[in-house]
């Protein structure tokens, strides 16, 4: 049995940064309460191998968008990887997010696990789709690293969250990725943003994951567009050497 230590990931989600400081959204200052996660989060973990921001980093897709959030992360000299959510532009994220520290990078592999960020922004649409290519390119990954057990992170949901609204914008090829998903069993869990709420569910013997938003929460189980009050939060892993895994939810305070 193994004693090393479990690798240490957290996933952070839709922090819908404005194109200027100070001005809000659904009442609420993304700003703000995207530099007081980043700081909850590093006051309460000493040690972080990997930070995740799945999606929807900026309301307002501008370089001078993405150079403030890059900003932002490079200062807590932390390894950090950035995908895709509907309302970002990939193209410019790739170039103001992008050093060996804080990227777009694709893939990241450790000694037991990797991890796996898939596109599922859909041009032209707030939904989600993969597409030949994505589903491709995780195939492909999977088959390559056989042993290594993975996570895999997109910004869409992948399964029904209850909220008839929020479902409307599920990845719409899901029955193409869970087919790719069984025939790889060291797929331990998928985790998404998107839904500004949290999930916990099982699917095809896969765990599925959703984090709440960096700033403001949906109200979960609604037929229409509905935000609740809980505060805004993020998700922690600790992948263990022998594929088990435990993940929880913290919200901040105040």
């Amino acid at each position: 049995m193994t004693t090393e230590t479990p690798i240490t990931v957290i996933q952070i989600s839709d922090l819908h940064i404005l194109a200027e400081k100070g001005k809000t959204m659904s009442g609420v200052d993304t700003d703000k309460t995207f530099k007081q996660s980043l700081a909850h989060i590093h006051n309460n973990y000493k040690k972080i191998d990997l930070l995740l921001a799945t999606g929807d980093l900026a309301e307002d897709p501008k370089q001078s968008t993405y150079q403030r959030i890059y900003q932002a992360f490079k200062q807590y000299k932390t390894r950090t990887l950035c995908l895709p959510g509907n309302h970002d532009d990939l193209e410019l994220m790739q170039k103001n997010i992008a050093d060996e520290q804080v990227n777009c990078d694709r893939h990241i592999k450790f000694k037991y696990w990797q991890v796996i960020n898939l596109n599922s922004k859909k041009k032209g649409s707030t939904g989600g789709q993969l597409g030949e290519l994505e589903l491709t390119f995780l195939n492909n990954t999977l088959k390559k690293h056989p042993n290594l057990h993975t996570l895999i992170t997109v910004h869409h949901h992948p399964i029904p969250t209850g909220s008839q609204w929020m479902d409307t914008m599920m990845i719409e090829d899901t029955l193409e990725l869970f087919s790719i998903v069984k025939k790889h069993p060291q797929v331990k869990a998928i985790s998404c943003g998107h839904i500004h709420q949290e999930l916990e569910a099982i699917k095809d013997n896969t765990l599925i994951l959703g984090v709440p938003s960096c700033c403001f929460q949906f109200k979960p189980y609604s037929t229409n567009y509905a935000l609740d009050d809980n505060k805004p939060g993020y998700r922690s892993f600790s992948l263990h050497p022998d594929g088990s895994m435990e993940s929880k939810v913290i919200r901040l305070l105040g």
